[in-house]
């Protein structure tokens, strides 16, 4: 798979960003569809790093970099950059949101 073109014009893999960039799809645990507080609560949970599965501050932080979707959506997908691995653990970041998937893509 091809990924960004080195200064030389050679394709090389990776991302071009250094370190990992995450594709995540997001849900809702007990289903429905988001609203502004899940996806608000969710972005803040992941960025700062607080694991609400254990009351501990030991999640891997991330920075956010985009999203596809929006309020009203089942799912939305979630793109991350960090270099941790987010979490897949129910409800890590903020209650009834679960990263339900990840596609990572290393440097």
């Amino acid at each position: 798979m091809a990924g960004i073109t080195d200064v030389n014009g050679k394709v090389r893999a990776g991302n071009g960003l250094g370190g990992k960039t995450h594709i995540c799809t997001v849900d809702l645990n007990d289903g429905g569809n988001h609203t502004q507080a899940t996806l608000d609560g969710f972005v803040q949970g992941v960025t700062a790093g607080v694991s609400l599965a254990d009351s501990l501050t030991n999640a891997d932080a991330f920075t956010f970099a985009g999203m596809s979707g929006a309020v009203g959506d089942a799912a939305v997908t979630i793109v991350l950059q960090g270099t941790g691995t987010p979490s897949t653990t129910a409800e890590e970041y903020f209650a009834n949101v679960d990263i339900t998937g990840v596609i990572t893509i290393e440097d």
